[in-house]
């Protein structure tokens, strides 16, 4: 029996990077997966297809994971066409990156409300379902400037080390159910978002890798299964750095 076979997996920003590795993960796992999705692209039927390859159930949902009723309104689709939420992986994500002292509020609200409050919205969806389950796995990902800051990310900064309060209060709000809540902190990882940076950026941020290389989305992917299933059960309320030791 796979690791995750009869498991349904809600999966937010997943039409590429560290989500579509996730999805892709999970399905080669056995889990049946939604993903939630700005528009219909390319990508997201690409990302479809490559899901179902590994014949599983698979649905993307178009919709807004920082609007908090259309998230709601998502969520209980999902709990009718799937039957079941057991694992809900907050990974939409976006930057706007600027110092400080030249961002704007733009800059800071999107940031915040992308990176943020979709994970409140989708959370506060899922809870529920979970709940009355008495089962379920709630991944939140953050990052490792979420611990750490980093100049010129203080939104971006700031978004994930709320997404690791949200974790840490809601192991301790729902974990009598039997509802788990992690958080994964990546470190450089090679994706669209850190392949338009410079050759000279990046050989920069690989001297301060102990590892001395990026991470890759497939090695997050990893880590987002283990505490998806039923070998991390005593597992909740963590944050793990998959960062090369970069945060050690």
């Amino acid at each position: 029996m796979k690791l995750l076979e009869g498991k349904t997996a809600l999966i937010t920003g997943a039409a590429r990077g560290i989500g579509r590795a996730i999805a892709i993960r999970f399905a080669e796992a056995g889990a049946n997966v939604a993903f939630i999705v700005r528009k219909v692209d390319e990508n997201m039927q690409s990302a479809e297809a490559e899901i179902a390859a590994f014949g599983v159930k698979v649905k993307p949902y178009v919709s807004d994971a920082a609007d908090f009723e259309a998230t709601h309104k998502t969520v209980a689709q999902i709990k009718e066409d799937f039957g079941s939420i057991d694992i809900l992986v907050n990974n939409a994500g976006i930057t706007r990156d600027g110092l400080m002292m030249r961002m704007t509020e733009e800059q800071w609200d999107s940031v915040i409300y992308v990176n943020l409050k979709s994970a409140f919205n989708f959370t506060h969806a899922v809870t529920p379902i979970m709940m009355r389950q008495k089962s379920g796995s709630i991944i939140n990902l953050s990052s490792v400037v979420g611990i750490s800051g980093n100049a010129g990310q203080a939104n971006y900064s700031a978004s994930k080390a709320g997404v690791i309060g949200l974790t840490k209060s809601m192991a301790k709000e729902i974990g009598s159910r039997g509802v788990r809540v992690n958080a994964i902190a990546p470190g450089f990882i090679d994706t669209d978002m850190t392949g338009a940076l410079s050759d000279e950026v990046r050989k920069e941020w690989a001297k301060q890798i102990p590892l001395r290389r990026a991470g890759t989305a497939r090695e997050v992917a990893d880590v987002a299964m283990f505490l998806g299933s039923d070998i991390s059960t005593y597992v909740s309320g963590q944050v793990i750095n998959v960062c090369g030791g970069m945060g050690a």
